[in-house]
């Protein structure tokens, strides 16, 4: 029987979205929305396994705009109005309520299963307008000289030319375009790796703190604990630490090295005292990266593609929601001059940068083994709502980060990333 051969097709599109994960549905709704047409390329078949089970209460702008809100409240997500800290311990820390600064629905969000989640964001993008392929691996960005003007991509035995006047990269943690390119680097002081799994029966507070993400801290603080109430009275669960910590010299089964740990810690052995693993220990790494260019000619990052921020904060789908919000805007803005150019299609670098920024000096913070966010809050009550604007994803302003102002008198916090290019910093 002779070989199947392979075909080869192409096609024209306003924008190609390389993936279809929260931030590529976002930026592939609001493009439709504009009128625009637009094409989504998502290597998997969704409903797909991810990690990133918690969101921010300020995703509620963007969720309001996608047209989500009707469909989060009608899930049996469990609600989440808190964020609490654990001690190396086992003493639990006052609850952040994200309602004491603000007591109105946009201050409660969600605990979300990511796989039903991602495809309720990526069948709204297809109810939006926009054209969605599952199962098309993008290969590489096709460039002009410097300019991007599509992709090369796969499906099965076909092979796929996409030509499109904008190509958004939202191809998430594999980062696609800037390793193509050679603008991917690491964070050095954010070097973390994880171990995790589900448990059902694990144990949660009643009322308000029910749906809380816990991060408790391990008791030598190597690393620290997730815990994150999801439906079915499922937890998720999850160790971070150095990879050299995790890894070295711990043998090779991630599952017993992930016992140790919890029976390590006080704070979460209690929590899973009587429940029962219901999954496989999963393994991610290489936490903390970004990209040295947001956006060239024809193209734009979103998303992990462009950076991701360790995830004690919960960070990773807000700024994806919000970087595809911000890059749909400026890509119609763009096509819309007739001038899809670095600087405009990266327009919205400089917002993002600083709230990136006041992100990453809370985690770093955090990591600190000199500095306790509970003495600080006793000598500096007036700074708790500041810390919470963080928390709740309230990051693109000037005044949350005036508690770093303090914060560095107590311990070193890192300086502002910068872009490399034409972009504005």
């Amino acid at each position: 029987m002779s070989p199947k051969r392979k075909t080869s097709k192409s096609a024209t599109y306003d924008c190609v979205v390389i993936g279809g994960g929260p931030a590529g549905a976002t930026a592939a709704t609001l493009l439709a929305d504009y009128g625009h047409r637009v094409v989504v390329l998502e290597r998997e078949r969704f409903p797909r396994h991810h990690i990133g089970e918690s969101l921010v209460p300020q995703s509620y702008w963007t969720f309001k705009r996608l047209g989500m809100l009707p469909k989060l409240k009608a899930s049996d997500f469990p609600l989440k109005q808190s964020v609490q800290f654990v001690s190396p311990s086992g003493r639990d820390g006052q609850p952040y309520y994200f309602t004491e600064r603000d007591p109105n629905e946009w201050s409660i969000t969600w605990q979300v299963c990511r796989d039903r989640f991602d495809r309720m964001m990526l069948e709204n993008a297809r109810e939006h307008g926009a054209e969605v392929r599952e199962g098309v691996s993008v290969k590489e960005v096709l460039f002009d000289d410097a300019r991007a003007v599509g992709v090369r991509a796969a499906s099965g035995d076909e092979t796929l030319t996409i030509h499109a006047k904008v190509v958004i990269d939202a191809s998430g943690a594999s980062t696609l375009l800037s390793r193509q390119l050679g603008i991917r680097r690491p964070d050095p002081g954010l070097k973390n790796a994880a171990i995790y799994a589900y448990y059902k029966g694990a144990y949660r507070d009643e009322g308000r703190n029910s749906g809380a993400t816990l991060v408790l801290h391990t008791p030598d603080r190597h690393g620290w604990f997730w815990s994150i109430p999801l439906p079915d009275d499922i937890t998720s669960v999850g160790v971070v630490a150095p990879p050299a910590y995790l890894f070295t010299g711990r043998g090779d089964d991630p599952l017993a090295t992930f016992e140790e740990e919890i029976a390590q810690c006080p704070g979460i052995r209690r929590r899973l005292e009587g429940a029962l693993r219901v999954s496989q220990a999963f393994v991610t790494s290489d936490f903390s990266y970004s990209a040295s260019q947001l956006a060239g000619d024809g193209w734009v990052l979103i998303g992990d593609a462009f950076g991701f921020l360790d995830p004690v904060y919960s960070a990773g789908v807000f700024l994806a929601l919000k970087t595809g919000e911000w890059a749909a805007d400026a890509v119609h803005e763009a096509m819309s001059a007739g001038e899809v150019t670095g600087a405009r299609l990266g327009a919205f670098a400089p917002g993002l940068l600083r709230g990136m920024h006041l992100i990453r000096q809370l985690i770093h913070a955090f990591y600190d083994p000199s500095f306790s966010f509970r003495e600080f809050h006793k000598l500096h009550p007036e700074y708790r709502d500041h810390i919470v604007r963080i928390l709740i994803g309230d990051v693109f302003n000037d005044e949350a980060g005036q508690v770093f102002d303090v914060m560095r008198q107590w311990i070193s916090l890192p300086e502002p990333v910068k872009l490399t290019g034409s972009i504005a910093q």
